[in-house]
């Protein structure tokens, strides 16, 4: 497909169609297609007025709201290239938000940074571009008169989230953009008549492109939540699907799990989600018993097993690589934790496994590109065959062009993800980051492994601990970042750590409510934190720990 196929809907848009926004008071609010349509002619006009020329990119610093859409399309439409930047967030440090702010700007090096609602108070950002704010402009009945300049060649800048680093820029092509697109549909079977529901963010690639750019460019309805909606009241997310019919999402496993300690069983009375068919879940390492325990909660209502499709992405690959075949339920393997050795095969656990040396992992599906290919890589670059741990590799028509000014471009015959996994019966099993593991005795330990060590432990079940891994004077460690009080659990978190490493130093600290730094998709920043706590600024209390023997 070409680059103008990101913009057909705006030829012809369905006024019987669009997308709800959920205001403050819990009600909706409605903008049809073609008054959005109408608006991203607007900010088309707007972008050529302040100067902005084809191929130059166009900072948008907007919640998820009918600014975003406007502008995103509009950047298109003037050909511009969207880049999507979160917007300033409830309860977040300002200082650290401008400080991440100004860096992304300066790789950036925007032509225009556009603004809206969710940016007010922020003032003038630090980049030399001219500043639209969009709130205050939102137009009323323009005349859709902007013809394209011819869409320019990339159609996306997109921040990875930082999990393992500095948040870096990737550049999406047109054409890679239209390929996962097209890949998305193809695999939920989707259709204009298929709603998608969702509350993740549109500055991430899962919320952009899943659930924003899926919906629009197919012409289907669309309901939306902010994060914070989401965060105070997880059973609004679920009206839409229970009440008000809609059919495809998808969310991190951490949304799923807020889910299950937020929502109650009679909560649901009256809900029917037996139209329900999808909610792709991905962006980490997904638990099975948060997937199990979702199904559980909704099955009363007519919920499905089936309707729960795993995946595996990142946004080097613009979105998604490989995902659960629609209505076949998931895949669950149980491993041998101390036998995963790059290069090596994997074992199962059986009965006669050690409890700590279990491991449940959740399979990802298959490439769900037609030219999309998954291998595993060892330490030199060697292929793998099945059932051997090593670097995932991924290649296909949606990788992206590469990082905006930083070395070469990506090869799309065969990316390098930094993500460990294997091959198993055709699917993706995913591992972890290869950044935030630590290799002791040719085994690969993963800070996941080790977060879902103290999942178990009951009274950190519901707290998202986070584990960092590194090596301090020497030493290997492994650092057990938990918010909330201390307790009895300090004990039994420091013990079951030490199982899952040999001779590691093992350190617990624990602190207040926004002690584990979270990218915006919710996963743990590891790697900064990591840093911060080297030097000695990360914040909470060391409450217990033990020298490895």
């Amino acid at each position: 497909m070409t680059a103008r196929g990101l913009l057909d809907w705006l030829d012809a848009p369905d006024p019987d169609r669009g997308i709800r926004f959920l205001r403050p008071d819990g009600t909706w609010t409605r903008h049809p297609y073609p008054e959005l349509a109408a608006a991203a002619h607007a900010v088309a006009r707007r972008l050529r007025a302040a100067g902005v020329r084809p191929g130059r990119a166009v900072a948008l610093v907007l919640g998820s709201g009918p600014e975003f859409v406007a502008a995103f399309f509009g950047a298109l439409l003037c050909g511009a290239v969207p880049a999507p930047l979160a917007p300033p967030a409830t309860f977040q440090d300002d200082t650290a938000y401008r400080d991440r702010l100004t860096a992304r700007l300066a790789v950036l090096q925007p032509a225009a940074i556009l603004l809206g609602a969710a940016s007010t108070g922020l003032g003038p950002p630090g980049a030399a571009a001219p500043v639209l704010d969009l709130a205050a402009a939102w137009p009323d009945g323009c005349a859709a008169d902007t013809a394209p300049v011819g869409a320019p060649a990339t159609a996306l800048v997109q921040f990875t989230s930082g999990s393992s680093g500095p948040a870096r820029a990737v550049v999406v092509s047109a054409r890679a953009l239209e390929a996962n697109l097209a890949a998305v549909r193809r695999w939920l079977r989707m259709g204009p008549d298929d709603p998608t529901a969702t509350w993740l963010p549109f500055h991430h690639d899962m919320g952009l492109v899943g659930c924003l750019l899926t919906p629009v460019t197919t012409g289907a309805d669309l309901w939306v939540l902010r994060p914070e909606d989401f965060v105070r009241s997880p059973l609004a997310w679920l009206r839409c699907f229970g009440e008000h019919g809609a059919r495809l999402t998808a969310a991190p496993a951490f949304g799923l799990a807020h889910v299950l300690r937020r929502v109650r069983p009679e909560a649901l009375a009256g809900l029917d989600f037996g139209r329900w068919r999808a909610v792709i879940t991905g962006a980490e390492r997904i638990d099975p018993a948060i997937l199990s325990g979702f199904v559980e909660l909704l099955a009363p209502h007519g919920f499905r097993a089936a309707s729960m499709l795993p995946a595996y992405g990142l946004a080097e690959a613009t979105l998604a690589v490989t995902g659960v075949p629609l209505a076949e339920e998931p895949t669950t393997l149980r491993v041998d934790r101390s036998a995963l050795r790059t290069g090596d095969p994997i074992r199962p656990a059986g009965r006669t496994t050690p409890p700590e040396r279990r491991l449940e992992l959740v399979g990802c599906g298959r490439p769900l590109l037609p030219d999309g290919r998954i291998r595993i890589v060892g330490h030199r670059g060697e292929e793998l065959p099945p059932g051997r741990v090593g670097e995932i590799v991924c290649a296909g028509s949606s990788i992206a062009d590469g990082y905006l000014g930083a070395g070469p471009a990506f090869d799309p015959t065969g990316l390098r993800t930094g993500d460990s996994g294997f091959l198993h019966g055709g699917r993706l099993f995913v591992l972890g980051r290869l950044g935030d593991s630590l290799k002791q005795r040719a085994r690969t330990v993963f800070a996941e492994d080790l977060e879902a060590v103290l999942a178990g432990i009951a009274e950190l079940r519901h707290r998202r601990p986070a584990v960092l891994l590194g090596a301090r004077d020497g030493v290997d460690t492994a650092v057990a970042v938990v918010e909330g009080r201390e307790g009895a659990w300090v004990a039994t978190a420091v013990e079951r750590l030490r199982r899952g490493l040999d001779g590691a130093e093992v350190v617990v600290v624990a602190g207040p409510s926004g002690l584990i730094r979270r990218t915006s998709s919710g996963k743990p920043r590891r790697r900064p934190m990591w840093e911060a706590f080297a030097a000695g600024t990360l914040g909470g209390r060391v409450v217990g720990g033990t020298a490895g023997t």
